[in-house]
């Protein structure tokens, strides 16, 4: 079901994420490959275990299963550097940014897929994960490696609507309360 069944769950009010959801499914900016890649990547970002599993079982009719692997990576990953980037650049003291992050980050080098799909991946759950250092450096690279900027900017369109929804139905089970919660 996916992002119909997404739709369908979100209130009248939320009417506006329901057409964004509509408008990131059609999305022509960015290959399948990509557009799968980047809605899966923010889906695990956002952490709602309803819009994970919605859009993974969806994305993965979508993708390679090495693509599938590699979008997941890029959240596991980037959830791990988005804290500790985050960090570095948020602390005043400038001694730690020298210091070296002694996290191991294998599947940068290696991620199984095209390396500009990967780091549109990476930018995509930084900018959920609000890391400004990470953005920044992703962004970087994608310009370098040829990426057009309506290509990053569809990413972080893709990352920006997945949040939402993913926020907005977390918010009305809280709002139903225990009961409707324990129920799901």
């Amino acid at each position: 079901m996916g992002i119909e069944h997404l739709k369908e769950r979100l209130p009248e009010y939320a009417r506006d994420l329901k057409l964004n959801l509509s408008s990131i499914a059609g999305e022509q900016a960015l290959t399948e490959q990509q557009k799968w890649g980047a809605i899966i990547a923010a889906a695990l970002a956002a952490r709602d275990p309803e819009v994970t599993a919605e859009l993974v079982a969806e994305g993965a009719r979508h993708l390679s299963p090495e693509a599938l692997v590699a979008a997941k990576t890029a959240a596991a990953i980037m959830a791990m550097n988005n804290i500790y980037y985050r960090f570095l650049h948020l602390s005043g003291n400038p001694d730690y940014r020298g210091m070296p992050a002694r996290l191991r980050m294998n599947a940068l080098a290696k991620p199984g897929v095209d390396k500009l799909d990967f780091e549109l991946w990476s930018l995509t759950v930084s900018a959920v994960n609000g890391c400004g250092s990470c953005i920044d450096s992703h962004e970087r690279a994608l310009r370098e490696g040829g990426m057009s900027r309506e290509a990053i900017q569809t990413a972080v369109r893709i990352a920006a609507v997945i949040h939402a929804v993913a926020a907005t139905l977390d918010g009305e089970r809280a709002l139903a309360g225990p009961q409707a919660m324990a129920a799901e």
